[in-house]
């Protein structure tokens, strides 16, 4: 990959300075209103992205319609986006709260019937990419382009990275001071091999796993690759990466689970793996139904912060939110966990009990939910409808344990729990099972 150490960001910023103090009618406005001209050097520390002359290590999460004034109180410095859609409002926005912008270039997927081999095609996305590098490149919360999302997930087609050099070669000539990057969909040597070949453009890759960031330092290693990385999406293990029920149903864990995990890799293989690691982008600042609607959001549907976040903010700044989100010890469904294939007869009534602590003993109160399983097979991140949640099934009052009545329905279902402190967090977990004739 690409990393062009001999450009110098002292000069245009000394020229600037002068001409700031020359023009006393210029604001300070003015002053916050620069370009923000990235590049990646080699320190004593390893790898690391420069922004305007100063190191600038990247905490950041990736954001879909997520809250960015909690994102800037938590502690991060950086956002990532998937697509130039709403870029201007973005980009603003995040210049409101001292935040930089990593901007994804959305870019045609394979998956989804782009033809790498029409050439018409591949010349229209140029010119429209053009088009938003041109509108978005002066912003002073831009720091760098994200091109694509995942390219090789289910491509075929290596003219797929040919288009790529193509954008970062555009990128260059009319954005010469911002960097690119790729993200891609895992990493291994006949990857890196092929993205460095036929893509050198590209000023340095970027990663993206959940599960096997356990594994990143290995993995890293093994394939070869020595350049400087960002990495734009981690966060929980996958649905197709976790144990499965009897009938195909991916066993979530729980949001303290969760949490556990988001500090764990992060410490790890972000952190420690510093001399080639510029940063992160954890997945997701926001919510969205993927498999479930608690699967990778950190935050729930009505805005509740989950523990993850929490994690996050001591990732971030080494110490702790002034109020934690509560802890989930344990939830069972007719004395069973989640991995006793749990299987309820129609219309039968059981219970479901959950256990909880709050670090600040504030009042709880407890909501369940059941759901039907999702019937989905979509992959990447593309949208997935919600599926049908089923009301009047549960009986008497509703607190730590709760009754209900299997639906009437036969096939495959998911009991919900949310435990909320009264200071918009929430813990959660579910607990999928089949219902029986």
């Amino acid at each position: 990959m690409k990393i062009d150490h001999s450009r110098s960001v002292y000069k245009p910023f000394m020229i600037s300075l002068i001409f700031l103090f020359s023009h006393p009618l210029l604001t300070i406005q003015n002053m916050n209103a620069q370009i923000t001209k990235s590049e990646i050097r080699i320190t004593n520390d390893g790898y690391r992205l420069f922004l305007n002359g100063e190191p600038f290590y990247v905490k950041g999460a990736g954001v879909d319609n997520g809250d960015l004034e909690a994102l800037a109180r938590h502690g991060a410095n950086a956002l990532r986006t998937w697509s130039t859609e709403n870029g201007k409002e973005v980009l603003d926005k995040a210049h409101e709260l001292g935040l930089k912008v990593m901007m994804g270039i959305w870019v045609g997927l394979e998956r989804h019937g782009f033809d790498y081999n029409d050439k018409k095609a591949v010349k229209t996305q140029l010119e429209r990419i053009r088009e938003r590098v041109l509108t978005l490149k002066d912003h002073p919360a831009l720091i760098l382009w994200g091109i694509g999302n995942e390219m090789n997930l289910q491509s075929q087609n290596p003219k797929v990275w040919d288009a790529v050099n193509d954008i970062a070669k555009m990128i260059h000539e009319i954005d010469p001071k911002h960097v690119t990057t790729t993200p891609l969909a895992g990493i291994d040597k006949e990857l890196v091999t092929l993205v460095s070949e036929k893509a050198p453009e590209v000023d340095f890759l970027s990663v993206q796993l959940y599960g096997p960031m356990d594994i990143f330092p290995q993995l890293i290693k093994d394939s070869g690759y020595k350049g400087p990385v960002l990495v734009t999406e981690w966060g929980a293990t996958g649905y197709w990466e976790v144990e499965k029920t009897d009938w195909g149903a991916p066993l979530e864990n729980n949001s303290s689970k969760k949490a556990d995990l988001y500090l764990q890799r992060y410490q790890k293989s972000i952190l420690g793996q510093s001399k080639q690691v510029m940063g992160s982008f954890v997945f997701l600042w926001g919510q969205k139904q993927e498999r479930t609607p608690t699967w990778f959001g950190m935050f729930l549907p009505d805005g509740k912060e989950t523990e993850s976040v929490d994690v996050m903010h001591y990732a971030w700044n080494g110490d702790w939110p002034k109020n934690r989100s509560p802890q989930l010890e344990d939830f069972t469904l007719d004395g069973k966990s989640a991995k006793n294939n749990i299987r309820l007869t129609a219309n039968a009534s059981y219970k479901a009990q959950v256990v909880v602590k709050d670090p600040d003993n504030d009042e709880l109160t407890y909501r369940w939910e059941i759901m039907r399983e999702s019937q989905s097979t979509k992959t990447g991140g593309d949208a997935e409808y919600i599926p049908e949640k089923l009301n009047g099934l549960f009986e008497g009052p509703l607190g730590d344990f709760a009754t209900f009545s299997a639906p009437a329905e036969e096939g495959a279902y998911r009991l919900f729990i949310y435990v909320e402190d009264g200071h918009d967090h929430s813990a959660h977990a579910n607990i999928p099972f089949w219902v029986e004739d």
